[in-house]
């Protein structure tokens, strides 16, 4: 039902109620958040600790293309982890996901996915000026707010609004949908290009896949700029 709600709400373009739903009204992560904290700080057998990619703070890094994971609901990453280790989703940026997916068991994957959820704090997106400098191509974010925010619906080929899903700001509306504000940059590129291309097909109902297609390079790096450093918290 939820999915089928947020479909009809994206193909006409408008803001769902879910949206603006409270992720209080789904289940938290109900795994041993302890046992995930391990899990990610040291590795578990041949599985490297996850600071190696995503940093001790879980926050990612925009030189590896890796996302920041800290916060994120459980129910997300989860099944993130469960796509990669079932080839669902493959990992086309560190070449490592797959692999790492495949050498925890199910409860591992929900034991780390609960600890990072439980990661609170006053969380940033990536330094754009940073990553101008060092050559990267960086989008304009008050035109990706434009985007983010209210979409481009008088197009041939219309995109719809990411808050349509996500929320404001990209703040997440669980079970379904990520948080993608105060994401890093370059992941966040790099993810809807993998989706306009088709490299990347783990999305409900091909969403992602039929956006990102419409979706020009100055669309995604200027919602990607707006994105990285869009505060979950209205004004």
């Amino acid at each position: 039902f939820i999915t089928a709600v947020s479909a009809a709400a994206f193909f006409v373009g408008i803001v769902t109620p879910m949206s603006e739903m409270s992720s209080a009204q789904y289940q938290s992560g109900n795994g041993d958040a302890n046992a995930g904290k391990a899990i990610f700080e040291n590795g578990k057998g041949d599985v490297p600790a996850c600071t190696s990619c995503h940093g001790a703070d879980g926050m990612g890094d925009d030189n590896m293309g890796t996302p920041r994971i800290a916060g994120q609901f459980a129910v997300f990453l989860r099944k993130q982890l469960e796509d990669f280790a079932t080839d669902k989703r493959k990992d086309t940026t560190m070449f490592v996901m797959n692999v790492n997916a495949k050498g925890l068991i199910s409860k591992d994957r929900n034991d780390v996915s609960t600890y990072l959820e439980s990661l609170k704090g006053d969380f940033k997106g990536s330094n754009l000026k940073e990553l101008a400098e060092m050559g990267t191509v960086v989008g304009i974010a008050r035109k990706g707010k434009s985007l983010v925010e209210w979409g481009q619906g008088n197009r041939a080929k219309p995109v719809s609004a990411c808050r349509s899903c996500h929320g404001y700001n990209g703040r997440g509306a669980p079970p379904v949908y990520p948080i993608i504000g105060l994401q890093r940059y370059n992941y966040l590129v790099t993810q809807l290009k993998k989706w306009r291309e088709g490299s990347r097909t783990n999305d409900p109902m091909s969403q992602m896949q039929i956006i990102a297609r419409n979706m020009t390079d100055e669309d995604i790096v200027n919602a990607a700029a707006y994105l990285t450093n869009a505060t979950p918290y209205s004004d």
